[in-house]
């Protein structure tokens, strides 16, 4: 079943694609049929920037218990870190 929802997020950081890294303005998560995973539905992640081109994608295909795992990890990660410290603001580590 095409669930046709979708959510959009308007993101700020950078991807890498097949030419390499590009900023990233953009995302979508919805559930429907997989391009390429083995399974009959998928929680499906676009992270783009529509004014690069459609190279500038970067695309992942879950189940519903990985894309579960990765809101875990994410919000156990930024629990984790010092505050502020993925906000964009911090000063870059050295070496970047």
């Amino acid at each position: 079943m095409c669930t046709y929802l979708t959510e959009k997020i308007v993101v700020d950081g950078s991807g890498k694609g097949p030419d390499g890294w590009f900023t990233l303005t953009d995302g979508t998560v919805y559930v429907d049929h997989p391009q390429h995973a083995p399974y009959g539905h998928t929680v499906n992640i676009d992270f783009l920037n529509p004014a690069a081109g459609p190279g500038a994608r970067v695309a992942v295909e879950l189940t519903e218990e990985s894309a579960r795992a990765l809101v875990a990890a994410i919000e156990a990660a930024l629990a984790a870190a010092p505050p502020g410290l993925a906000s964009g603001t911090a000063e870059p580590a050295p070496g970047h």
